[in-house]
């Protein structure tokens, strides 16, 4: 069975969602031992959250890339979370889908989260035809992800260099049976009406 193009799909408890960021060390590594972001971590500017590990995995090159070598999974609360939604727009515009372009740039304006959907990826980090979610929060978001909402910060660039190692090793069984479980988020049907573009 066929995933749906446009779903939310994440690592949850009954009060928690986990999504994912990629930092320098010098960032990353204080902000996971302490267990919440540094003061250096800068609140005024837009950042962009994602539910799913293996798109992280592809943005970030496993861990790889200069900047975000270090791989963090940040637990949030689902009230925050769905509150981020409830105050998002799409990201570009979509013709048909908003009314005309000026209206979709005052929402773009006043909106503090934004939502981007990106093709989904696989263990050898190949596109999907289904879409994975990244929110992009700023202003009063921003602020509410970093200070309210983060129930936890971990280290998870040594699970990413594992996972990497095996699929590079062609170990794909043992590599996806390390994933994070990541199931369909239940969000009611009016929460992701304004935010699927189809």
């Amino acid at each position: 069975m066929s995933e749906p193009k446009y779903e939310i799909r994440a690592a949850h408890t009954a009060t928690t969602l986990t999504v994912y960021q990629a930092y320098s060390p010098a960032l990353g590594l204080p902000a996971a031992r302490h267990g919440r972001f540094p003061a250096a971590w800068k609140r005024d500017r837009m950042t962009w959250i994602k539910p799913s590990f293996l798109w992280m995995m592809y943005r970030c090159g496993w861990g790889t890339k200069e900047g975000q070598e270090t791989v963090l999974a940040v637990e949030i609360t689902r009230e925050g979370f769905e509150w981020a939604l409830a105050h998002a727009c799409l990201s570009h515009y979509e013709r048909g889908f908003h009314a005309d372009q000026a209206t979709w740039k005052r929402q773009l304006r006043t909106s503090p989260a934004r939502v981007q959907w990106d093709p989904e990826r696989d263990l050898h980090l190949r596109s999907l035809p289904h879409r994975s979610l990244q929110l992009g929060v700023s202003g009063e978001a921003t602020r509410l992800y970093a200070d309210e909402w983060t129930v936890s910060l971990t280290d998870v660039t040594p699970l990413a260099h594992e996972i990497h190692a095996l699929v590079r090793a062609g170990h794909l069984d043992q590599a996806r049976a390390l994933l994070p479980e990541e199931r369909p988020y239940p969000t009611t049907g009016e929460l992701l009406t304004r935010l699927r573009p189809e």
